[in-house]
């Protein structure tokens, strides 16, 4: 699949600025479960004026919602692919084993790689690795509930 850019996403998801956190979806397998998406992360980023002033750093609640997103991508794809027509939202219902490795900063580039666990109609687990230069910054895994809107 070619790559999908943010107007393209902009039709899956419901998030928007200033919540939308992936800005490309550059893979998608819904067969094997996996989606890999990119967020570029400017100086310009609202968060950064008070997280913090003299040492930017991106808020890792923000980095497990981008991954939440991308996996949320896959979730609502997943379900148009299996004929389940309408808007939908994908609603967190849980997060384990969450670890922050490495701060991100103005300049990153995050690859979200996602993989399904168990994705069902209206449930999911994934597990997501987010990695800036090639090198692990966040892995989570998440539970999320897809809501028809």
């Amino acid at each position: 699949m070619s790559f999908k850019d943010v107007m393209e996403i902009k039709k899956i998801l419901p998030h928007r600025y200033p919540f939308l956190l992936i800005d490309r979806i550059l893979e998608l397998d819904i067969e094997n479960l996996r989606v890999k998406a990119l967020k570029n992360v400017t100086v310009n980023e609202e968060f950064f004026n008070g997280h913090f002033p003299d040492f930017p750093v991106m808020p890792g609640v923000l980095i497990i919602e981008a991954m939440a997103q991308a996996g949320a991508y896959l979730m609502i794809e997943k379900a148009k692919a299996e004929g389940v027509e309408g808007d939908f939202t994908v609603l967190f219902a849980g997060i384990d084993s969450a670890k922050f490795r490495k701060p991100v900063v103005p300049g990153d580039q995050i690859i979200f790689e996602i993989e399904g666990i168990n994705i069902k109609k209206s449930m999911g687990k994934i597990k997501g690795v987010a990695k800036v230069d090639g090198n692990v910054v966040c892995e989570a895994v998440l539970m999320a509930a897809l809501k028809k809107s």
